[in-house]
């Protein structure tokens, strides 16, 4: 093990051998995880219960469904709010009938992006194939 006191003409070494002290601190580092108490206590929550919706969806119109965005982030199903899930269950119910009924898609003019795009993945993951976009001609002169 060599030690070197300087450099060959008598000048004091400047650097500092950093190595001792990163030492000294993993060594506490190791002492403080140690020493730390685990975590054995409990605090017990009371959380609500869940209940049932107690309104009733509404009805799957066998010849034509419209679905709505509002600005204000609600989805309209024939003019009655749901939320995603119901979407996906009325759109299930409208596949059953022998002959899919046909789904109209109209988002508001200042309707969320991203609820719009939530609720076409939903459309698409329910493979509804009579799809149509309606109210399109607000839309012509909305970026004049």
């Amino acid at each position: 093990m060599a030690m070197s006191g300087g450099k060959e003409n008598g000048e004091p070494m400047m650097e500092m051998n950093t190595t001792p002290l990163i030492d000294v601190m993993l060594v506490l580092l190791i002492m403080f995880i140690i020493t730390i108490p685990v975590a054995t206590h409990s605090i017990d929550i009371d959380l609500p219960v869940a209940t049932p919706p107690t309104s009733t969806p509404p009805p799957v119109d066998p010849i034509r469904n419209k679905v709505v965005l509002t600005a204000d982030d609600k989805i309209l199903w024939n003019g009655t709010p749901v939320d995603g899930p119901g979407l996906a269950n009325l759109l299930k119910q409208s596949l059953s009938y022998a002959v899919e009924p046909e789904l109209q898609y109209q988002p508001e003019a200042n309707a969320s992006y991203d609820l719009s795009a939530q609720v076409l993945q939903v459309i698409k993951a329910a493979q509804v194939t009579k799809f149509g976009f309606v109210g399109n001609e607000q839309f012509r002169d909305f970026g004049k």
